[in-house]
């Protein structure tokens, strides 16, 4: 699974929309839109470290968990 896919899970399982993260993700400070945020879930940009904290935050997750690599790497 790779960080795209788990921020998607970790976000479903907190039971939040994008629209909801993205937000928060404002509060935090961040500059995302829904669709900027949208495009970090498809894989198609690139998360900062600034934005991974806040996430991780948001979701109540360590960056440890979305961040893991997969054992076939």
């Amino acid at each position: 699974m790779e960080l795209k896919d788990r921020i998607a899970a970790v976000r479903k399982a907190a039971g939040l929309t994008q629209e909801q993260v993205t937000a928060r993700l404002q509060i935090e400070g961040c500059d995302l839109t829904r669709s900027s945020y949208a495009k970090i879930e498809a894989g198609l940009q690139h998360i900062s470290v600034r934005q991974l904290w806040a996430l991780c935050r948001i979701l109540k997750t360590a960056p440890e968990e979305l961040l893991r690599l997969d054992e076939s790497f």
